[in-house]
Protein backbone atom coordinates (compact mmCIF):
# COMPACT_ATOMS: atom_id res chain seq x y z
CA UNK A 1 0.00 0.00 0.00
CA UNK A 2 1.62 3.01 -0.79
CA UNK A 3 2.19 5.98 1.58
CA UNK A 4 -0.77 8.41 -0.54
CA UNK A 5 -3.13 6.35 0.80
CA UNK A 6 -2.17 6.15 3.95
CA UNK A 7 -1.86 9.75 4.30
CA UNK A 8 -4.92 10.84 2.67
CA UNK A 9 -7.70 8.91 3.60
CA UNK A 10 -9.16 10.02 6.95
CA UNK A 11 -9.71 7.74 10.16
CA UNK A 12 -11.27 9.23 13.28
CA UNK A 13 -11.22 7.72 16.97
CA UNK A 14 -14.27 8.12 19.26
CA UNK A 15 -13.84 6.34 22.64
CA UNK A 16 -17.34 5.18 23.95
CA UNK A 17 -19.34 4.08 27.01
CA UNK A 18 -20.85 1.15 25.39
CA UNK A 19 -22.96 -1.14 27.43
CA UNK A 20 -20.89 0.86 29.96
CA UNK A 21 -18.02 -0.12 29.21
CA UNK A 22 -15.13 1.95 27.33
CA UNK A 23 -15.31 1.30 23.97
CA UNK A 24 -12.56 2.32 21.34
CA UNK A 25 -14.11 3.02 17.56
CA UNK A 26 -12.50 3.47 14.86
CA UNK A 27 -13.76 5.78 11.63
CA UNK A 28 -12.64 5.29 8.21
CA UNK A 29 -13.69 7.91 5.99
CA UNK A 30 -15.42 11.89 6.39
CA UNK A 31 -18.54 10.20 8.51
CA UNK A 32 -18.60 10.45 12.08
CA UNK A 33 -21.98 10.37 12.89
CA UNK A 34 -24.05 8.55 11.02
CA UNK A 35 -27.31 9.40 13.01
CA UNK A 36 -27.47 13.43 12.76
CA UNK A 37 -26.54 13.49 9.17
CA UNK A 38 -29.52 13.55 7.47
CA UNK A 39 -28.26 14.96 4.11
CA UNK A 40 -28.96 13.06 0.58
CA UNK A 41 -24.25 12.19 0.61
CA UNK A 42 -25.25 10.12 3.81
CA UNK A 43 -24.25 6.67 2.79
CA UNK A 44 -26.44 4.04 2.49
CA UNK A 45 -24.24 1.35 3.38
CA UNK A 46 -21.65 0.81 6.17
CA UNK A 47 -18.64 -1.66 6.16
CA UNK A 48 -18.09 -2.81 9.96
CA UNK A 49 -15.04 -4.82 11.23
CA UNK A 50 -15.06 -7.01 14.51
CA UNK A 51 -11.84 -7.74 15.09
CA UNK A 52 -10.00 -11.01 16.67
CA UNK A 53 -8.16 -11.23 19.69
CA UNK A 54 -6.86 -9.55 21.05
CA UNK A 55 -9.84 -6.87 19.88
CA UNK A 56 -7.45 -3.91 18.72
CA UNK A 57 -8.85 -1.93 16.05
CA UNK A 58 -5.60 0.18 15.04
CA UNK A 59 -4.05 -3.61 13.22
CA UNK A 60 -7.04 -3.43 11.20
CA UNK A 61 -6.62 0.18 10.19
CA UNK A 62 -4.79 -0.61 7.18
CA UNK A 63 -7.39 -3.15 5.70
CA UNK A 64 -10.19 -0.70 6.72
CA UNK A 65 -8.10 2.05 4.32
CA UNK A 66 -7.50 -0.08 1.62
CA UNK A 67 -11.36 -1.16 1.78
CA UNK A 68 -12.64 2.37 1.74
CA UNK A 69 -10.51 3.22 -1.01
CA UNK A 70 -11.32 -0.04 -3.38
CA UNK A 71 -15.14 1.45 -2.67
CA UNK A 72 -14.62 4.81 -4.28
CA UNK A 73 -14.76 6.11 -0.81
CA UNK A 74 -18.42 5.85 -0.94
CA UNK A 75 -18.97 3.86 2.12
CA UNK A 76 -17.60 4.22 5.61
CA UNK A 77 -15.48 1.41 7.44
CA UNK A 78 -15.69 1.28 11.23
CA UNK A 79 -13.86 -0.77 13.57
CA UNK A 80 -14.81 -1.46 16.84
CA UNK A 81 -13.01 -2.66 19.82
CA UNK A 82 -14.01 -5.80 22.01
CA UNK A 83 -15.56 -4.48 25.58
CA UNK A 84 -13.19 -4.01 27.93
CA UNK A 85 -10.04 -4.09 25.67
CA UNK A 86 -9.10 -1.06 25.22
CA UNK A 87 -9.14 2.50 27.31
CA UNK A 88 -9.06 5.69 26.17
CA UNK A 89 -5.81 8.22 27.16
CA UNK A 90 -6.41 9.92 30.18
CA UNK A 91 -6.60 13.44 27.55
CA UNK A 92 -9.03 11.51 25.77
CA UNK A 93 -12.69 12.73 26.04
CA UNK A 94 -15.18 9.28 26.15
CA UNK A 95 -18.62 10.25 24.58
CA UNK A 96 -21.40 8.87 26.21
CA UNK A 97 -25.39 8.10 24.52
CA UNK A 98 -28.19 8.80 26.78
CA UNK A 99 -30.47 6.52 24.11
CA UNK A 100 -28.46 3.73 24.84
CA UNK A 101 -31.26 1.24 26.40
CA UNK A 102 -28.89 -1.53 26.47
CA UNK A 103 -26.58 -0.33 28.83
CA UNK A 104 -27.44 -1.60 31.94
CA UNK A 105 -28.70 -4.98 30.29
CA UNK A 106 -25.23 -6.49 29.05
CA UNK A 107 -24.92 -9.47 32.06
CA UNK A 108 -21.02 -10.68 31.68
CA UNK A 109 -20.42 -7.82 29.00
CA UNK A 110 -16.75 -9.07 29.18
CA UNK A 111 -17.95 -13.16 28.32
CA UNK A 112 -18.75 -14.80 24.72
CA UNK A 113 -22.41 -13.41 25.32
CA UNK A 114 -21.71 -9.85 26.43
CA UNK A 115 -19.47 -9.14 23.81
CA UNK A 116 -22.46 -10.29 20.95
CA UNK A 117 -24.53 -7.93 23.02
CA UNK A 118 -22.24 -5.06 23.07
CA UNK A 119 -21.92 -5.01 19.25
CA UNK A 120 -25.13 -5.01 19.38
CA UNK A 121 -26.19 -2.13 21.76
CA UNK A 122 -23.33 0.03 19.86
CA UNK A 123 -25.18 -1.32 16.03
CA UNK A 124 -28.46 -0.17 17.61
CA UNK A 125 -27.38 3.15 18.63
CA UNK A 126 -24.82 4.22 16.37
CA UNK A 127 -26.32 3.23 13.10
CA UNK A 128 -29.46 4.25 11.29
CA UNK A 129 -31.88 1.28 10.95
CA UNK A 130 -32.20 1.95 7.53
CA UNK A 131 -28.59 1.87 6.70
CA UNK A 132 -27.30 -1.67 5.41
CA UNK A 133 -24.16 -3.19 7.18
CA UNK A 134 -21.47 -5.32 5.20
CA UNK A 135 -20.16 -7.30 9.01
CA UNK A 136 -16.22 -8.76 8.52
CA UNK A 137 -14.86 -10.39 11.31
CA UNK A 138 -11.68 -12.29 11.95
CA UNK A 139 -11.22 -14.73 13.78
CA UNK A 140 -13.86 -14.43 17.12
CA UNK A 141 -14.91 -11.54 15.11
CA UNK A 142 -16.40 -13.67 12.33
CA UNK A 143 -18.27 -15.65 15.48
CA UNK A 144 -19.18 -12.37 16.70
CA UNK A 145 -21.14 -12.01 12.56
CA UNK A 146 -22.71 -15.10 13.09
CA UNK A 147 -24.04 -14.15 15.98
CA UNK A 148 -25.36 -10.97 15.28
CA UNK A 149 -26.73 -11.99 12.53
CA UNK A 150 -28.65 -14.64 15.05
CA UNK A 151 -29.87 -12.32 17.63
CA UNK A 152 -30.46 -9.53 15.40
CA UNK A 153 -32.67 -10.46 12.12
CA UNK A 154 -33.90 -6.99 11.95
CA UNK A 155 -30.30 -5.48 10.86
CA UNK A 156 -30.12 -4.80 7.01
CA UNK A 157 -27.05 -6.90 6.29
CA UNK A 158 -25.43 -7.32 3.04
CA UNK A 159 -23.33 -9.86 1.52
CA UNK A 160 -20.13 -9.14 2.04
CA UNK A 161 -19.53 -9.36 -1.87
CA UNK A 162 -18.49 -6.21 -3.29
CA UNK A 163 -18.49 -5.67 -6.81
CA UNK A 164 -15.97 -3.91 -8.41
CA UNK A 165 -16.58 -1.06 -11.04
CA UNK A 166 -15.10 -1.65 -14.67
Amino acid sequence: MDSELKEDIPVHEEFILCGGVETQVLKCGPWTNLLDDQSVNRPKLLIFILPGNPGFPTFYVPFAKALYSLTNRRFPVWIISHAGHAMAPKEKKILTTSEDPNAQEIKDIFGLSGQIEHKLAFLRTHVPKEMKLVLIGHSIGSYFSLQLLKRAPELPLMSPTLEAKK
